[in-house]
C-alpha cells in the first residue's frame, strides 16, 4: 500500500546526503518534499500541517552523529512522527471485565464489517483462548446474517439467531442472554451499514448501543477511501463515540493515507488491520512496525511472529538435523514451500526484510506465481520414493514426471539442479554453525 510514499521518503532522504549537519535551509527542502509526498498519499492536510511542523521542531539544529550521517538522523526523525502520528504503540483489548466482554462493530456497507467480525472473533479464539459467540443485527440485508452464519460454520464459533423480520435491538436483547447462559465470555457484535452516513442507521446505532452497552464500539473502515475514511470516523465518532478502529484492505495499492490520518483526527487507536480475505489475514495493529515498513526498514518482529505461528518448532529442530546429515529431501523441500504459503504473500514477507523492498514486487509478479505452480506440479507428478531420494530421477523417470506435470524435461532438470544447489547451500550454512541461530532469529529454533 505504502509503495509510493516509501519510494517519495527515500528520494527526500537521499538529497541530505554528504552534509554535515542538518541546518534549517536543507531541513527546510527535504520537509517541503515530506510534506507533497505525504498530501500525495492521501493525508489529512491538518495531519499533514502538523506532522511537517513537529520534525521540523526535533530535527533543527541537531548536531549530526557520528554514527548517524544526516539523512538517516531526519529518518530517526520522521519515524517517530510517523509512529507517533499512528497511536504510538499497539493497543490491546482490555478483557478482563465481567464477562460476557461486548464489542460492536460499526461502519458502512461494503467497509469489511461482517468479515472483521469473524476474523476479529477467530483472533480473540486462537490466541487470547475465548470462547465467543457473534450475532447479526443487520436486518436490512439478510445476506449478511447468512454471511455471517456460514463464517461461523468454518470457524466453528457460535452465531446467535436472528430474523430480518425483526428489531435489531431485540436480536442483541436475546444474543446478550444466550452469551450469558452459554457461558461465552465475548459477544461480537455486527450492525447495518449504509452506501454512507444517514440519521436512520446513526439513531439504530445509538438505540443498539445504550441496549448492549458495549465495552468497545470499532469502527471498520476501508483503508482504501483516503479522505473519505477520515470524514466517515468523524461522523461515527461524534455520534458513536467510538474507542477503536479497524482499518481493512491495508494490503491493497491504495495511496495509504487513511491510516495516517484517521487516529489523529478521532483521537481512537488503530487496534487491528486486516491485510486479505482469508480469515487469519488479520492482525494486531503495530504502528511503529508500519512506520519502519513505510522508511523502506523492514518488519523484522511481524516477520518473527508469522513464522512463528506457522511453524512447529520439533520440526524445525528436525529440519536441522537432516540438513547437518545431508538428508534433505525433495519431501522437506515441499514441506517448506508449504509453510511459506501459509504465511501469506512471498513479497509481503520479503517487503518486512530490510533491505529487500525492491525486489519484493517481483516475488508476486505473474512469472513468479508461474514459476511455483510448475514446481509444485513437479513435485506432485513424483512417486514418495523419488521425493525422498532424488539421485534415483534417471532420465525414464524424469520423462515421466515431465509428461505428468505438464512440463518439459528441461524444466524437471532444472528444478532438481535448484534443489541440489539449494541442498548445498543449507548444507554448508548448517555447518558453519549458523543453521541454529538463523532458526532462532527468526523463533524458529529452541
Amino acid at each position: 500500500m505504502f509503495d509510493t510514499l516509501s519510494d517519495r521518503l527515500e528520494s527526500v532522504f537521499k538529497k541530505l546526503k554528504g552534509q554535515g549537519r542538518i541546518t534549517e535551509r536543507n531541513i527546510e527542502d527535504a520537509l517541503r518534499e515530506v510534506r507533497q509526498a505525504l498530501l500525495e498519499a492521501d493525508v489529512n492536510i491538518r495531519v499533514v500541517r502538523d506532522f511537517v511542523d513537529h520534525v521540523k521542531k526535533k530535527a533543527l539544529g541537531q548536531e549530526v552523529l557520528r554514527s548517524l550521517s544526516p539523512e538517516q538522523h531526519l529518518i530517526k526523525f520522521v519515524a517517530a512522527e510517523l509512529c507517533e502520528v499512528m497511536g504510538g504503540k499497539a493497543r490491546e483489548l482490555d478483557l478482563k471485565v465481567r464477562p460476557p466482554v461486548k464489542i460492536m462493530l460499526v461502519g458502512l456497507q461494503g467497509s469489511g464489517k461482517t468479515t472483521s467480525l469473524a476474523k476479529l472473533a477467530r483472533l480473540l479464539k486462537t490466541e487470547r483462548k475465548r470462547h465467543p459467540l457473534m450475532v447479526s443485527t443487520d436486518v436490512r440485508r439478510p445476506a449478511a446474517m447468512e454471511q455471517l452464519r456460514v463464517l461461523g460454520q468454518q470457524l466453528g464459533i457460535p452465531v446467535a439467531e436472528s430474523r430480518e423480520d425483526e428489531d435489531a435491538v431485540e436480536i442483541v436483547s436475546r444474543a446478550l442472554v444466550k452469551a450469558d447462559v452459554g457461558g461465552n465470555d465475548v459477544l461480537l457484535i455486527d450492525t447495518a451499514g449504509r452506501l454512507q452516513i444517514d440519521e436512520d442507521l446513526m439513531d439504530e446505532l445509538v438505540r443498539l448501543k445504550a441496549t448492549a452497552e458495549p465495552h468497545y464500539t470499532i469502527l471498520v473502515a476501508d483503508a482504501m477511501t483516503g479522505q473519505d475514511a477520515v470524514n466517515v470516523a468523524e461522523g461515527f465518532h461524534q455520534r458513536l463515540d467510538i474507542s477503536g478502529l479497524i482499518l481493512t484492505k491495508l494490503d491493497s495499492d491504495a495511496r495509504g493515507g487513511a491510516a495516517l490520518s484517521v487516529r489523529a483526527v478521532t483521537g481512537a487507536p488503530i487496534l487491528f488491520a486486516g491485510m486479505g480475505e482469508k480469515l487469519d489475514a488479520f492482525e494486531v495493529f503495530h504502528p511503529d512496525r508500519l512506520a519502519s515498513r513505510i522508511l523502506g526498514m523492514g518488519d523484522v518482529l511481524s516477520l518473527i511472529e508469522k513464522a512463528q505461528q506457522n511453524y512447529d518448532h520439533a520440526k524445525a529442530k528436525e529440519l536441522e538435523r537432516k540438513l547437518k546429515k545431508n538428508e534433505f529431501t525433495i519431501t522437506d523441500f515441499a514441506d517448506q514451500l508449504r509453510t511459506i504459503r501459509k504465511m501469506g504473500s512471498l513479497g509481503d514477507l520479503l517487503g518486512m526484510i530490510p533491505g529487500l523492498k525492491k525486489i519484493a514486487g517481483a516475488a508476486d509478479s505473474d512469472q513468479a506465481k508461474r514459476e511455483m505452480v510448475r514446481i509444485q506440479a513437479i513435485i506432485d507428478s513424483m512417486t514418495r520414493e523419488e521425493r525422498d531420494n532424488h539421485l534415483v530421477l534417471n532420465a525414464r523417470r524424469r520423462q515421466r514426471i515431465a509428461s505428468g506435470s505438464g512440463t518439459s524435461v528441461q524444466d524437471v532438470n532444472r528444478f532438481v539442479k535448484q534443489f541440489e544447489q539449494t541442498r548445498k547451500m543449507m548444507k554448508k550454512i548448517t555447518r558453519m554453525g549458523t543453521g541454529r541461530a538463523m532458526m532462532r532469529g527468526l523463533g524458529l529454533g529452541s
